[in-house]
């Protein structure tokens, strides 16, 4: 194994890398590292978050930046604001010994004239957001003519989150003489388009499997009746009373509902979704960064690009429709060389998806039980104990209250001392898990949930077509948190099953608020092309006003009116009541 200073660095970078803690180079650094400092060849990289990969690129970049000039030198491209501003912090470390480099990180949400005078003063470094990039470039505020060097960390990210017409305008004004490096956690096909329309024979180095979840995290599953999800979160949270996690969910309505529900019972809990305000966002995640929460509750969308050390469980509260979300989930834990968790709540019939997981991610999942209330009330009172032993007590301070406290306990045996001590601090935990029942669950057949039947079965949700499907780039996880961020979408609405086929999509939402996604849809545009939605029953669409044969405005979907079925683009018919799935 090769150590930093085998690697080639400087000896100023050296010293500040050994005072922050970095001891041997991670897989990723010992790979991208040389290649960086000794060829201009453009990289891909394919590393998980928490693999070191800041390092793997901030550090070769900084050994050969040249610090007396005040152009900028190199531009760092990454999906959110507090991505920008940790990954500008952990520059300013290496770079505590140099002579003086300027790290500047620019995004949105922040004053834009504050970002345009330091960069009037000079920056050899810019780390940002692709729509802050974009604003300071149009402005001709941020100048690339002189870039050596273009990072796009978490280039998936980026793109999941609809920043592809940026990266592409941004790509497109740097001089073609620059070196591309691409740090990915998944090489899906837009970012293989990246790297074809704008690298030059990119080497490709990866610290594993493409698609492949992070090693060092265990992955896990519990079946549970879909009423009792909330009630088995509970117990996991309980059994593991030093948890620092991420609870997933699907939508911003059920974020918001279990992390009250979590505060009203006690738990050290805040939400983190697009609803929330910038001030209110960075407030949630400075106070999780601190760890003065434990427990976070977010969206897919809202937890984008967040890079927090020391994670120890990731819960799926909700399984995600798509590979690449659980990749991304199960890596905010695990990171920088440490053991992590990641947890699924599923119900009966939702096997299936994790046996699907298991093949695509060539990982183990363990079914694991909830516990039962006995082992959670032992884990917490030993949980307690351990922490009253360890307290630290002041001498001095209790020198004057002792006598008065031991006469008060003089007629108490050692053992009634020590249960009424504790029952102080459980009467609480046993009165709640007094009388609970086993929450757990045998799987069963089939593709969907027990809540997703039930609802279906009762009628409350209603399928809708679009006329965008994966040639459009498009999954499930993509298409939830993009309708999520539509301006004309209230907070609550749920969705049920969605199913992208190449050229179309179908997906349920609850009928009460059908008319409101529809008319949300209709006329807005997904990865620059206009959306087409209409209802659906029975055999195909439910009949519009629309005139027949004409077809569908948003850019010649391909779909025309014929009876009661649909013919999606010349192939072949949407049978009746099949749902458009491939059997």
């Amino acid at each position: 194994m090769l150590t930093f200073e085998e690697l080639g660095l400087k000896p100023e970078i050296l010293k500040a890398i050994l005072e922050i803690g970095f001891e041997t180079p991670t897989a990723i650094q010992q790979k991208t590292i040389p290649h960086l400092l000794n060829s201009k060849q453009d990289l891909i990289a394919l590393a998980q978050t928490g693999s070191g990969k800041t390092a793997a690129f901030g550090l070769p970049v900084i050994n050969q930046i040249d610090s007396n000039s005040k152009k900028t030198q190199s531009l760092v491209l990454c999906p959110t604001r507090e991505l920008a501003i940790q990954i500008a912090n952990d520059f300013n470390a290496y770079t505590k010994f140099s002579n003086r480099l300027d790290v500047l990180p620019v995004y949105g949400g922040a004053s834009i004239e504050t970002q345009i005078k330091a960069l009037n003063r000079g920056a050899q470094i810019v780390v940002g957001t692709p729509g802050r990039v974009v604003d300071l470039i149009k402005r001709n505020k941020l100048k690339l003519e002189d870039i050596e060097w273009v990072v796009l960390d978490e280039a998936d990210e980026m793109l999941n989150m609809g920043f592809k017409d940026d990266l592409d305008f941004i790509l497109s004004h740097t001089p073609e003489s620059r070196q591309t490096l691409l740090f990915s956690a998944t090489m899906s096909k837009e970012v293989l388009r990246i790297s074809n329309n704008y690298m030059s024979n990119p080497e490709e180095i990866s610290s594993g499997k493409r698609n492949q979840g992070a090693d060092k995290v265990d992955h896990f599953y519990y079946i549970v009746k879909a009423k009792d999800k909330y009630l088995a979160l509970k117990r996991i949270a309980d059994i593991n009373p030093d948890i620092y996690g991420i609870i997933f969910c699907r939508t911003k309505r059920e974020t918001q509902e279990i992390s009250d529900q979590l505060v009203a019972d006690g738990y050290n809990a805040d939400c983190l979704h697009g609803d929330l305000s910038q001030a209110q966002r960075d407030a949630v995640m400075g106070r999780y960064r601190k760890k003065h929460l434990q427990m976070l509750v977010a969206t897919d969308v809202a937890a984008r690009g967040l890079d927090v050390n020391e994670i120890t469980h990731v819960i799926n509260y909700n399984i995600p429709d798509d590979l690449e979300t659980y990749t991304h989930r199960s890596g905010r834990t695990g990171r920088a060389g440490k053991a992590g968790i990641s947890m699924a709540i599923i119900g009966p019939r939702d096997v299936n998806k994790i046996k699907q997981l298991e093949k695509v991610l060539g990982k183990s999942f363990t079914k694991a039980d909830v516990p039962a209330a006995e082992a959670v009330i032992e884990k917490q009172l030993m949980s307690f104990v351990d922490k009253v032993k360890s307290t630290e007590v002041d001498e001095k301070q209790m020198e004057p209250f002792i006598e008065n406290i031991a006469a008060q306990f003089e007629d108490l045996s050692r053992e009634d001392l020590i249960k009424k001590f504790v029952s102080v601090e459980f009467n609480k935990v046993l009165e709640y898990y007094k009388n609970s029942n086993d929450l757990n669950q045998a799987a069963k057949p089939g593709r969907d949930s027990e809540k997703g039947d039930r609802r279906r079965k009762e009628g409350n949700f209603n399928k809708l077509f679009l006329n965008i499907g994966q040639k459009d780039n498009l999954n499930a996880g993509t298409l939830l948190g993009w309708i999520n961020g539509l301006q004309s979408v209230p907070n609550g609405i749920e969705f049920g099953k969605i199913d992208v086929q190449r050229s179309f999509t179908f997906m349920e939402v609850e009928s009460q608020h059908e008319q409101t996604i529809l008319d949300a849809l209709n006329g807005s545009e997904f990865d620059g092309r206009k959306v087409a939605a209409e209802p659906k029953t029975g055999g195909g669409p439910r009949k519009s006003n629309r005139p027949e044969g004409k077809r569908h405005s948003g850019g010649g979907s391909g779909f025309k009116k014929r009876g009661g079925d649909r013919k999606p683009g010349g192939r072949a018919r949407v049978k009746a009541g099949s749902g458009g799935r491939r059997r």
